[in-house]
């Protein structure tokens, strides 16, 4: 028996008028991460606490934190507060991580933690997409250059 906390199941009625699995539709991109993120072996990936202890209060799974991380990833949301506030109040992350509702100490110890192995998640996922045939063979370059300045108003002026 694995001991971390238990989400809602997705097809559970509740006082929303349908099942939550409803509301979110089929071609919705976080159906995408929750497969992928329930395809890894995240033992193997290096993440910490996959096997659960027996004492004290049960922890979140691995596989919880790091669906919504990737899905902070994708919708630019990096802040720990701002991911704990949206699974309080969005329907995709309602869905995503059954109904769970981390506080944003968790999601940043789990960042800190496992580093290393978001990383390599990471780079799995870009492996996927280029064998889908994802990605163009476009070349994108940004100019990040910064140069020192000194203008004032006086000294700036079109002829």
């Amino acid at each position: 028996m694995s001991h971390h906390i238990k989400g809602q199941g997705r097809h559970q009625i509740t006082l929303f008028p349908e099942a939550l699995d409803d509301f979110v539709t089929k071609e919705n991109p976080v159906r995408v991460v929750d497969a992928f993120v329930d395809e890894l072996d995240l033992h193997a990936l290096g993440f910490n606490r996959v096997i659960a202890k027996n004492t004290g209060r049960p922890g979140y799974h691995p596989a919880v934190l790091l669906k919504l991380y990737i899905y902070g990833y994708l919708n630019r949301i990096q802040s720990s507060r701002r991911l704990e506030k949206e699974s309080h109040r969005n329907v995709e992350l309602m869905w995503l991580l059954e109904r769970l509702k981390p506080d944003f100490k968790t999601i940043a110890d789990f960042r800190k933690d496992n580093g290393k192995a978001i990383t390599k998640v990471c780079r799995h996922f870009i492996e996927l997409c280029r064998q889908m045939n994802m990605f163009t063979d476009a070349v994108v370059a940004i100019d990040g250059s910064k140069f020192k300045a000194v203008n004032s108003k006086h000294n700036n002026y079109t002829p």
